[in-house]
């Protein structure tokens, strides 16, 4: 079996985390819907940098607070509905990753990135532009807790964790 790829998340605080699983299980389809809600800042990091990514995911947390971020609006994805991310912190975090592992991004990894937490996908989109309009009604700005950042390995169903890196 060939070697798994390598995805990145921002590990959510717990609180969070709660409210987003909630949105997810009330607005994804059930069928659809193997993981928990996450904010995803790589999608395909070939496994042979397994080694390297753990020591830079190290060094971007360890002794280090967390980045402040907050949910700062919703998002289309067409299909869907995102919770989209603002966290200047995390930016950087992310264009120091791609900086070291320039030349192995994929297309989706190397273009701009847009942090978000998905909370509905693969509906119509009839269906999602509903949700957005009634979540939009409701929806306020709030800080959200960035607690660590994790890697991934993606085998096709839910996903293997393969390190966590916990801010201070």
């Amino acid at each position: 079996m060939p070697a798994a790829p390598i995805i990145v998340t921002a590990l959510l605080g717990r609180a969070d985390q709660a409210a987003f699983d909630m949105l997810r299980r009330e607005h994804y389809p059930p069928e659809r819907n193997a993981l928990p809600a996450h904010l995803t800042l790589f999608h395909h990091l070939p496994p042979s940098v397994e080694d390297e990514l753990k020591h830079r995911l190290t060094g971007a947390t360890r002794g280090l607070r967390a980045p402040a971020a907050k949910a700062a609006g919703l998002m289309s994805l067409g299909r869907g509905v995102a919770v989209r991310i603002e966290s200047p912190g995390l930016v950087a975090i992310r264009r120091d990753l791609c900086e070291a592992f320039a030349g192995l991004l994929m297309p989706q990894d190397a273009g701009g990135w847009r942090p978000h937490v998905t909370i509905q996908n693969k509906v119509a989109p009839s269906m999602a532009k509903l949700l957005l309009g009634a979540l939009g009604k409701e929806f306020r700005v709030r800080e959200v807790e960035i607690a660590g950042l994790a890697a991934w390995r993606y085998r096709g169903g839910p996903w293997e964790l393969l390190s966590r890196h916990m801010f201070a």
